[in-house]
């Protein structure tokens, strides 16, 4: 097989290919116990350059020292079994490792747990994919008058595979099939480039025929395993994958739920009897009282992060009089919020697939305008700036509110909440705020007496949704801004969410750690199962 040249272009091609795609799929490994944020993604490529850089410097020591070509398509095929092996041990590595920090790392956890369990799960096989290219050279050149060119022939097929394993988990495998599927989709290509060159050469089939054992047994363990550990027994399960987001849908007898990406906490929840959630959605329903939603023929509500309809279809419910417009950038959870949650059809909501802020350059004037699309640390940093606000503050009406849903409350010095609450306060004349469960919601308006039309619109009710209004209002504060501001050019967010998610695990932990002082390990494990 080493005289037909186009098999080492072939290897070559593969295995660029098989790099990008083994890390766009570390990316959504990850993202559903550490986000999707910068913070991980650098962390990702930061780990996966080190390894092709050792591969690299190793690889051609090796083809010096000892030019086999069995010993690296034999390092090809462990590769394919150490992929087909990611999403079924990924989840217990990732999990043991977070465990383990949990009780050594006070600050900064989510960098030293999502680093460990990448550089566990993915520097060794791609250190042994990052050795081919030395030794593909080795093996292609026969002459100094072409060496020139072979390498850079062989250089261009490992960027096109590059580019082309870049896109195809993107948009076609990770939405259709799945990251585990993805993961065993390239361990099966390298498989197969390994194995036609034992069968052609007749050597170590033994051995490769127990490694393809090997890689279909972890196959078929990842085909019938989630790779996230927090799919809730008894309860009706779906679980996909989209470009955007890890998604589960957990059903029960009351409520339908959804959870994108994030380890604690859900991004939607349904009521089957229509009632409150007893969440943030209904703290955001004091926004249309404050815009004089009973003083207006109608009122017109644009969402930005629709999710699967949850506050559109409590506006639909409570105000006869509302008209949503929803936007959401992930077209699955659209779908979903059709299929599964009871978002309804007709003239009074319509959602559409597209960018939140990119849309709002386009959209006209609005009542109310509900900023919801923060999760964890993924913030996205262009609808938390003072442009951002500024430009939802000028598709308002003179009376319009606009809310935005803080997902991660903490009232530290110079927490996220602080650095977004001071931006918002920086664009708006009246900024209140309201905490409820794990959040904090902000009301921002030109209006100076949207406290007072809240007020004047819920007490005249005598419904379920005043006297929850009533709650609202006793948590109702008005906020004074700081010099936290947040711009295009300069948004922390990641950092600043790492911060809080720092304090939550700390104060979660610290009852933890009190109640294991004193047990062993295996009593600490019975009392875990």
């Amino acid at each position: 097989m080493l005289k037909r040249k186009w098999f080492l272009y072939l290897t070559e091609f593969f295995s660029g290919m098989s790099v990008m795609a083994i890390e766009l799929g570390a990316s959504r490994l990850l993202a559903p116990y550490f986000s999707s944020s910068q913070i991980v993604w650098t962390i990702i490529i930061g780990a996966i350059m080190i390894a092709m850089a050792l591969g690299n410097i190793w690889g051609g020591r090796l083809a010096d020292k000892n030019p086999s070509p069995d010993k690296m398509y034999f390092r090809i095929l462990i590769v394919a079994v150490w992929t087909a092996a990611i999403p079924f041990v990924g989840k217990y590595v990732i999990a043991g490792v977070s465990l383990a920090l949990a009780f050594l790392v006070g600050e900064n956890f989510l960098i030293w747990a999502s680093l460990i369990s990448c550089l566990i799960l993915f520097v060794f096989p791609l250190m042994l994919l990052g050795s081919v290219s030395p030794a593909l050279v080795k093996y292609a050149v026969k002459s100094l008058d072409e060496n020139g060119r072979i390498v850079g022939e062989l250089n261009a097929l490992n960027t096109i595979g590059s580019i082309i394993g870049t896109f195809t988990p993107t948009f076609i495998t990770i939405p259709t099939i799945g990251t585990s599927w993805t993961f065993i989709l390239f361990a099966g290509i390298l498989l197969a480039i390994s194995l036609t060159y034992f069968i052609s050469e007749h050597k170590r089939l033994f051995r490769a025929s127990c490694m393809t054992a090997l890689v279909l047994v972890f196959s078929i363990f990842a085909s019938m395993n989630s790779f996230a550990f927090w799919a809730e027994e008894g309860t009706d399960i779906y679980e996909d994958e989209s470009i955007y987001n890890y998604l589960q849908v957990a059903e029960d007898e009351d409520e339908i739920r959804l959870s994108t990406n994030v380890l604690f906490g859900v991004q939607s929840v349904t009521q089957k009897d229509g009632r409150l959630t007893g969440m943030y959605y209904d703290y955001a329903l004091a926004a249309p009282y404050m815009a004089g939603v009973h003083e207006k023929e109608e009122m017109n509500i644009l969402i930005l992060g629709m999710g699967t309809g949850t506050y559109a279809m409590q506006c639909y419910r409570y105000f006869d009089n509302t008209k949503m417009e929803g936007v959401e950038i992930d077209k699955k959870i659209i779908d979903l919020a059709y299929e599964r949650f009871g978002l309804v059809k007709d003239e009074r909501v319509s959602c559409v697939e597209f960018d939140g802020r990119a849309y709002l350059r386009g959209a006209g004037k609005y009542d109310v305008i509900m900023v919801d699309a923060y999760r964890d640390i993924t913030i996205p940093f262009q609808m938390s700036s003072v442009e951002f606000f500024t430009e939802v503050k000028e598709h308002l009406t003179d009376d319009g509110v606009m809310i935005v849903n803080l997902n991660m409350r903490s009232d530290s010095q110079g927490s996220i909440n602080e650095y977004l609450c001071d931006t918002v306060a920086s664009v708006f004349d009246t900024v209140y705020t309201a905490d409820c469960a794990g959040n904090r919601e902000v009301f921002a308006s030109k209006n100076p007496d949207i406290a007072e039309r809240f007020r004047q619109g819920y007490s005249s009710e005598h419904t379920t949704l005043a006297a929850f209004m009533r709650t609202v209002d006793e948590k109702l504060t008005l906020y004074e801004g700081g010099d936290h501001i947040l711009t295009d050019d300069k948004a922390p967010v990641e950092l600043l969410g790492m911060k809080v998610i720092d304090e939550i695990i700390s104060e979660e932990l610290e009852s933890f750690k009190e109640q294991f002082k004193g047990m062993s390990f295996s009593e600490i494990l019975d009392m875990l199962e």
